[in-house]
């Protein structure tokens, strides 16, 4: 899944802050699903008087909610509690509280050690018990050193406050919304299955409410989130069982929501009923992100991807057949163990076949209990390297032309956020890309018709019209 991380700002200067609050500062590392899990954590602890800050010095409660994705995960993590033992003996000498948590996927794997290499830390909390954060907070405040990494039997999504109107439409007109979590596939590379389990839906209830609960706060566009989104199923209200195309269609209902994106997806959970929802939904955006992950057969089976590469490119072509507008993007590691050249030259044949408008592409790394780790003809770093840099210069390539196809396109564009120019407003494209265009007199949250004039590295530019 894409990175979004939220880094402490070490140049940021103390503001004043009243006492009489109390402040949580949520470093969030990985993907979408762990922002959306820090949001769910702040609202949790909202009843506790806690109050979200994005200044680390006014905290009196610190969660790091960590990704166990990336190479090194847990000493990142380890090098970032050293800092903040240093702040919390500098509180102790003032009287000051200054409460130190581990949350999410480093939490799960590490468990008790973290407690015992890092002593400065009060509580470890995994990504199914998050809902208890409250009651672990009160129990670190009494003294005790809290471990909580246990797979909750309880539903964690019934038993967390709905946020505050005034905190969603905070949040933005945008939203993430996780309605699956876990996975079931055990690919060889991933420890998914490990960290967050085996696959769970959200029931279709409790998905409709929290979306127009969001939507009633002013929220226009929702993301679904899962590590394995288009495994989500459910039961209708008619006691049929449904898909995450049927679900795409019941939120397309819902008054005043103006589109639905999701991610991220496997390549054998994508149905005729999800096909077809990219055909029939309007506010289904034309965007899909599909890892692949590599274009080796030979490889694919050693990872379990339980496909081929002539599978995964025929279901593309099917997709496209309904929605010829389509932008994918994918997950591509090279130098998996036992890769040989022809297998990369596979990999580049298959990027040649699809043309992505966006992918995301790393160097095989080891990650301790996965299959892969225990695999004989681990590749020499400066051969992942090279292919690396060829993979990358061809789908920077493809992505420039993609986002070059788009100028002179007109289409609908929400807007999202200020600029970086006075006056300037900028909303995402249907195909995800970030797009500057003049205001005009247009507000965040409104829907305008724009020209797309110009396309840079990483962005659109864009005039108003009509």
């Amino acid at each position: 899944m894409t990175d979004q991380i939220s880094a402490i700002d070490e140049a940021s200067q103390p503001a004043p802050v009243s006492r009489n609050s109390r402040k949580v500062f949520v470093k969030t590392y990985g993907c979408q699903m762990n922002v959306y899990d820090s949001e769910r954590m702040t609202d949790a602890l909202s009843k506790d008087g806690y109050e979200p800050t994005t200044t680390l010095e006014d905290a009196d409660l610190v969660l790091l909610n960590t990704c166990h994705i990336r190479e090194k995960a847990a000493e990142k993590v380890y090098s970032e509690l050293g800092r903040l033992r240093d702040m919390k003996k500098a509180r102790a000498k003032d009287g000051r509280e200054f409460v130190i948590g581990v949350t999410g996927c480093v939490a799960q794997a590490e468990g008790s050690e973290i407690l015992r290499r890092a002593p400065a830390v009060d509580l470890v909390i995994g990504p199914q018990t998050y809902h208890r954060l409250p009651e672990a907070l009160r129990r670190a405040k009494e003294g005790e050193r809290v471990v909580d990494t246990d797979y909750a039997i309880e539903d964690k999504f019934e038993h967390l406050p709905a946020p505050r109107k005034a905190q969603s439409r905070a949040r933005g007109v945008a939203a993430f919304l996780t309605v699956q979590e876990g996975c079931d596939k055990f690919c060889t590379f991933c420890v998914v299955p490990y960290t967050r389990g085996s696959e769970v839906s959200r029931p279709l209830s409790q998905i409709v409410a929290e979306a127009e609960r969001l939507v009633d706060a002013g929220v226009r566009e929702i993301t679904l989130l899962g590590q394995n989104v288009n495994a989500w199923h459910g039961e209708g209200g008619d006691g049929a069982e449904m898909g995450l195309g049927a679900l795409l269609a019941r939120l397309s209902e819902i008054e005043g929501l103006a589109r639905i994106r999701y991610t991220t997806s496997h390549p054998r959970d994508m149905d005729e009923g999800l096909i077809a929802a990219h055909r029939d939904l309007p506010k289904l955006m034309p965007y899909l992100h599909l890892p692949v992950q590599s274009g080796s057969d030979r490889i694919l089976k050693a990872m379990n991807r339980r496909h081929t590469a002539a599978d995964y490119v025929a279901l593309i072509e099917r997709i496209r057949a309904v929605q010829p507008d389509l932008a994918i993007s994918g997950d591509f590691i090279v130098g998996f163990p036992g890769e040989t050249d022809e297998d990369f030259e596979d990999t580049m044949a298959l990027v040649h076949k699809v043309s992505y408008a966006q992918a995301f592409s790393f160097k095989y790394s080891i990650r301790p209990g996965t299959p892969g780790a225990e695999m004989d003809g681990h590749v020499a770093e400066g051969v992942k390297s090279e292919r690396l840099e060829r993979l990358q210069a061809l789908l920077f390539e493809q992505q420039r032309a993609f986002a070059a196809g788009c100028v002179g396109k007109e289409i609908d564009l929400l807007l999202e956020k200020p600029g970086r120019m006075p006056g300037q407003l900028v909303g995402r494209s249907p195909w995800l890309h970030p797009v500057n265009v003049d205001a005009n007199g247009s507000e965040i949250g409104d829907i305008i018709r724009v020209r797309i004039t110009g396309a840079g590295p990483n962005s659109l530019f864009a005039e108003a019209i009509g």
